[in-house]
This record gives C-alpha cells, structure tokens and sequence, in this order.
C-alpha cells in the first residue's frame, strides 16, 4: 500500500499523524514506533509489544512445562557448582 500525506510540526516538535495514516498503519494510542532519519527523510516504522508478539506471532517452537522445570533446575544446578 501507498500513502502520501502532510503533516506539520507543532509546540515543541511534536508530529501529529493524518488519521490516515493512523488506520493504514493500524496505530492505537500508547503504541511505540521507531524513527529513523537519513539525510532529509524519515522514516517512521511501528514496534510491535514483545507480549503481544509473543501471544499472537507465528510460533516456531513448542516447549512443555516439565521441560522447562528440567531446563531451570540444569541451569542453576550448574551455577551453584561455579559458587564458592
């Protein structure tokens, strides 16, 4: 998708989003989004919540609970050993 539109700098350099580009984006309030400049453009990007990618993001791996408590129990039974 492809969308041009203006928008201007107000009191202390705050960029205010076209609705437009609010929705094609999929924006709520609160959200973050990276910024990057190069030259004489910018970039915005949005960032997607960690907890939320995680709840609804492709999953690639699937792990059980007993794993986990066997994993957990290597880890500090191996840090322990290295304690004085």
């Amino acid at each position: 998708m492809s969308l041009i539109t203006e928008a201007h700098v107000g009191k202390k350099y705050a960029i205010y989003l076209p609705k437009a580009v609010v929705k094609a984006l999929g924006l709520k309030e609160g959200e973050r989004v990276l910024l990057r400049v190069s030259g004489n453009t910018l970039v915005l990007e949005t960032l997607q919540d960690p907890v939320q990618l995680a709840l609804s993001g492709k999953k690639f791996a699937s792990i059980t609970p007993e794993q986990i408590e066997a994993i957990s129990l290597e880890e500090q039974a191996s840090h322990a050993k290295g304690s004085p």
